[in-house]
């Protein structure tokens, strides 16, 4: 086991690590600016590897151990990422997708793209269509004036240094839409969001609920929980729920 690269036709390098194992392959996707080796990916490791689980943790582009550049990237070139490195590690395997934040909305849009190959969605604090939901509705008339300027914009963020928001990441998100109809998947989906999360709303996950046509859905809220879903509590209610999940699936 170790970090792995494959490469993109344009040659980018895309980082990824895969712990073998049982079937169905756990995938973690990480949200925006983040990586493979956060908390939550690195707590379900840590249960995989305890329980003989197969896991593949991997980085988009411009994130983590993966080449490139974050403000290069969209949402459209993030989702072919990881379908790049899903189809060469797992091929047909059964998979579980576990997404937290921007990866929620990865993972839907793989979910769709991958059909039967997805046995679970395992959704923390997701975040469909944030692009459109959250940034274009809070921005100032500074970040538009710096987007009209510079093509990006770079809010503070309380977990690090700023990160830029480009017109490019926006455009794209708009190609990529999910809430504005039904979402044709109709595996099991859980979702965990903290009611505290002062970066995606937790009446987000309400709306993604009402759209998903799945009728094996369900919602867990945690009253004072934010957007991390990090504490130790957190992370034992994502492994629980990633164990009945697995239990489901007959692994």
């Amino acid at each position: 086991m170790g970090i792995t690269t494959i490469r993109r036709e344009d040659d980018v390098k895309l980082a990824y690590e895969l712990l073998p194992g049982a079937s169905p392959i756990v995938v973690f996707l990480p949200g925006f600016a983040s990586d493979m080796g956060g908390t939550k990916a690195m707590a379900l490791q840590s249960q995989c590897a305890v329980r003989g689980q197969a896991m593949l943790r991997l980085d988009y582009s411009g994130h983590g151990a993966s080449e490139g550049k974050i403000a290069e990237g969209s949402i459209g070139e993030w989702t072919a990422d990881a379908a790049l490195v899903i189809v060469h590690v797992c091929g047909d395997k059964p998979v579980i997708l576990v997404g937290s934040s921007m990866g929620g909305w990865i993972a839907l849009l793989l979910a769709r793209r991958l059909g039967a190959q997805v046995r679970n969605l395992l959704l923390i604090a997701p975040a469909p269509d944030f692009t459109a939901e959250l940034i274009e509705p809070g921005l100032t008339e500074e970040g538009r004036a710096a987007l009209a300027r510079d093509g990006f914009f770079a809010p503070p963020s309380e977990y690090g240094p700023p990160v830029p928001f480009t017109a490019k990441l926006l455009a794209d998100g708009r190609n990529h839409l999910l809430l504005g109809g039904p979402i044709p998947i109709t595996c099991p989906v859980r979702i965990l969001h903290g009611m505290a999360d002062p970066d995606v709303p937790w009446r987000l996950s309400l709306k993604l609920l009402e759209k998903l046509q799945s009728q094996d859905v369900q919602v867990v809220f945690i009253k004072d929980g934010d957007h991390r879903l990090s504490r130790d509590a957190d992370l034992h209610l994502l492994q629980r729920t990633l164990t009945a999940l697995l239990g489901e699936d007959g692994a």
